[in-house]
């Protein structure tokens, strides 16, 4: 499928996304996105909609959404260089650190507004879904903020590999319901969740973590983490001098990438790489990268790429990282890669774990297994395009990560012991 063919189409869509006219009245973006969700959660979505385009605009929720990042999210994060991976790579590395966060990862930006949200449309609950479970920590604990009950459903495999999120949940008030039907990930969270608002679509608020979904989440969540990239448009010239080179995100769902790129579309000189879950290899279930190996169809409320087989039917997906094990990408991705204006790649679980194992190192950062993916297609470009500046967002922290780290460490760290050796 390309509904754009030929280069003047792909400038005026481009155009059109600039100058905001993406999604239009139908949540699409081109040929992407839409609405489609059952008839008992349509006039929910109108109402969300209406709200959103309501209150992201006044002033007064602005003033609060605002205060609250900066006094209990901690906003503006760091932007940190890189040096020892800079010389080891040969590039000016630079990273937007949302690790720093509260709670830890990028997730807070959008639990907190949609919590906010949630609360002036007369929500009485709050559901979620997550996977890594950054976005469950954090909708407890935006929902623990506002004074609002949350319920957040969990595939029961992410919960094994991610246990010492699911405490974290518990402990910031939140009900966690281990789902145990379908691949048991994230998928199963989203499809159980939704069974949930169904049942109470009026006094129950979904507080969705990704820029996926029915209109207008794709459109909500990247409003709420496009403050990513404004701040690191705008450290990058204070602190650098210039903007970068090259802009790199991990790309799962979408939300942080999204939320990153957006203020630098329009600058054309920069280039803008996600970097999606190349997980075991190429196979239908081996990996999780939807933009290389996707088609279009229809999943979650949403038209996008999935990756589904010859029926249709979308299939199991695989990666180490449990925030980029999910069979589709939101529909701005998917516009964005037609167009041209971002490209796409992917790298395996094993250039991710050497990359993870490079910034501990070096840096004395650890990054989540989600950020390793771009920080590892940070390394491939330099190799290919040494002496540039790259700007790679760090998504979220590494603690989440360490019971799978742990499994992993020792052949990790043989396999270390033999390059120090070598070198």
């Amino acid at each position: 499928m390309n509904a754009f063919e030929n280069d003047v189409e792909r400038a005026r869509a481009l155009e059109a996304l600039l100058a905001g006219r993406y999604p239009d009245a139908r949540g699409r973006y081109g040929p992407f996105g839409g609405r489609y969700v059952p008839e008992t959660l349509i006039p929910a979505h109108e109402r969300l909609e209406q709200g959103a385009r309501r209150w992201l605009r006044d002033p007064d929720f602005q003033a609060e959404l605002q205060r609250e990042l900066r006094d209990w999210v901690g906003r503006p994060t760091a932007l940190t260089p890189a040096p020892r991976l800079s010389a080891r790579w040969g590039v000016e590395l630079w990273l937007k650190r949302e690790d720093l966060a509260h709670t830890g990862a990028h997730k807070i930006n959008n639990a907190l507004g949609q919590a906010l949200l949630a609360r002036r449309l007369g929500a009485q609950r709050v559901i979620a879904e997550t996977g890594a479970g950054q976005h469950g920590v954090a909708s407890a604990a935006a929902c623990a903020r506002v004074g609002l009950p949350c319920t957040v459903y969990m595939g029961a495999v992410d919960m094994e590999r991610q246990a010492p999120n699911v405490g974290r949940m518990q402990l910031l008030g939140a009900t966690v319901v281990a789902v145990q039907s379908g691949d048991r990930t994230l998928r199963a969270a989203i499809d159980e969740a939704l069974r949930d608002w169904v049942s109470d679509p009026i006094g129950t608020y979904y507080l969705l973590g990704s820029a996926v979904g029915a209109h207008p989440y794709p459109y909500l969540v990247r409003e709420l983490q496009a403050v990513i990239g404004r701040e690191a448009r705008a450290q990058m010239l204070e602190r650098a001098g210039a903007l970068p080179d090259a802009l790199i995100a991990c790309v799962g769902g979408g939300s942080n990438a999204i939320g990153l790129f957006h203020a630098f579309l329009a600058d054309a000189a920069v280039e803008i790489v996600g970097i999606e879950a190349g997980g075991r290899g190429a196979r239908l279930g081996e990996n999780a990268a939807t933009l290389v190996y996707g088609r279009p169809g229809v999943l979650h409320g949403s038209y996008s790429l999935l990756l589904q087989d010859q029926a249709g039917q979308i299939q199991d997906t695989h990666s180490i990282s449990a925030g980029l094990d999910y069979p589709g990408v939101g529909p701005e991705h998917a516009l964005l890669q037609q167009i041209g204006r971002v490209r796409y790649r992917c790298v395996d679980d094993e250039a991710a774990l050497a990359a993870l194992r490079e910034c501990c190192e070096l840096e004395g950062i650890l990054p989540a297994l989600e950020s390793a993916h771009a920080l590892a297609g940070a390394r491939v470009l330099a190799a290919a395009q040494p002496r540039r500046r790259i700007l790679v967002g760090l998504s979220g922290r590494g603690d989440k990560d360490m019971p799978t780290l742990t499994a992993r460490l020792p052949h990790e760290q043989q396999a270390a012991q033999v390059s120090r050796r070598r070198e």
